[in-house]
């Protein structure tokens, strides 16, 4: 490979969420153990260096030395519209585009802008708990469409009771994960057709966090959902480099809206947002420059995916795990020890000191037993925790 996605780069004292702040951590309940030979693997951020042609950006735009208010220049919308006319055959013009500063960010916006306090949100647990957090940090409701769990821990989406749900007319807003976080589910294009057709009857927006789009294994495939509706006017679509590159930090999401009734609503709610010198040449660079770095990526990823579910196979066959179709999040059920989540929580993150993210975060009603993992590290660091966690489930 060109690049050493092996590099171990220690993170510690740069104000890294996941590695620097184990009292937080610790006050929060996160975790009872964070220490020096802790092994953090729960925040959807990569241990691993950002291409270097955004390395290289971030130079020259600091060598500038003044960074005042910027907006994104032309070069920006283009680099955004070819990416996705290239990589996914979804054509965008530019004014659809509206720059926002994160996707969580975009979601809440969206919360504010088109329902009222006491409206229902709806979402599909398990599901990426800030949007039960902003739903319910904002004075709505969530309306939870439950995903169906098989016995080989597929999930699928429930489209009866979804229709149920989406027909309430106090549910007036739909957060489509997808690829879906955390069970790395990519929705069929028939699934999303069908999502899609239910809320234009019955008049519910959607927002579609698609930022883990470009984050695919060699045998699947990703359709953005504005690609396969029969109509693209109730769609809101957030897209991102932040997962596929590496630069969460710069909070660079971009929210295509194609109806302008619904662009100018969010925009009067999302006020004045404008991206930094730095996030605006990173999205340029990514866009434009790093297409080699994110296939070698995609391949070290899908080893790492596969190492690890072999391993689960052999050294802890009761731990189920679905082998993601996108995303670098494993969803792993250790249901089948008939032990007490927090038995398992206490073996996993103190015993072994590796630091996962509870099912319940996720779904507080069925996610009792389940762990998420972000896998997307050096490689001996995943084979490090995955052999602590083993050593305390033997029997």
């Amino acid at each position: 490979m060109k690049y050493n996605f092996d590099e171990i780069i220690d993170r510690r004292g740069s104000g890294s969420v996941k590695w620097d702040f184990g009292e937080k951590l610790k006050a929060m309940g996160f975790t009872e153990r964070f220490d020096d030979d802790t092994l953090p693997l729960f925040t959807a951020d990569m241990d691993i260096a950002v291409p270097p042609p955004i390395v290289n950006a971030m130079h020259r735009t600091a060598d500038q030395r003044i960074y005042g208010y910027t907006m994104a220049p032309p070069a920006y919308y283009s680099a955004v519209i070819d990416w996705f006319e290239r990589r996914h055959n979804w054509s965008i013009r530019q004014e659809e585009i509206v720059f926002c500063p994160g996707t969580v960010h975009a979601v809440a916006t969206a919360i504010r802008a088109f329902t009222e306090p006491g409206e229902g949100v709806i979402i599909q647990r398990p599901v990426y708990y800030p949007f039960t957090a902003e739903i319910e940090g904002n004075g709505r409701v969530v309306a939870n469409n439950q995903m169906i769990l098989n016995d080989e821990g597929y999930y699928s989406p429930d489209l009866e009771d979804f229709e149920k749900t989406a027909q309430k007319p106090e549910n007036r807003l739909f957060i489509l994960c997808n690829p879906h976080n955390p069970s790395g589910r990519i929705f069929s294009n028939t699934n999303l057709k069908e999502l899609s057709r239910i809320c234009a009857k019955h008049n519910v927006l959607i927002v579609a966090d698609e930022i883990h789009g470009d984050l695919i294994r060699k045998d699947s495939e990703f359709v953005p959902l504005a690609k396969v509706a029969d109509s693209t006017g109730h769609i809101l679509t957030c897209t991102a480099i932040n997962k596929t590159f590496n630069t969460a930090g710069l909070a660079a999401t971009n929210v295509v809206i194609s109806d302008p009734v619904l662009r100018k609503t969010f925009l009067r709610t999302l006020g004045n947002a404008m991206p930094s010198p730095f996030t605006y040449n990173a999205v340029i660079a990514a866009y434009n420059e790093c297409e080699d770095w994110l296939e070698e990526l995609k391949i070290y990823l899908d080893g790492t995916i596969d190492w690890v579910l072999e391993f689960l196979s052999k050294e802890m066959p009761k731990v189920k795990a679905f082998r993601p179709e996108g995303t670098y999040i494993l969803w792993m059920d250790f249901r089948g020890y008939n032990l007490a989540a927090e038995e398992i929580r206490k073996r996993i993150y103190v015993d072994a000191n590796v630091i996962l993210e509870s099912g319940t975060m996720f779904d507080p009603d069925s996610g009792s037993g389940f762990e998420r993992v972000c896998l997307a590290s050096p490689r001996p660091m995943i084979k490090e925790a995955f052999e602590r966690i083993a050593a305390q489930f033997t029997e």
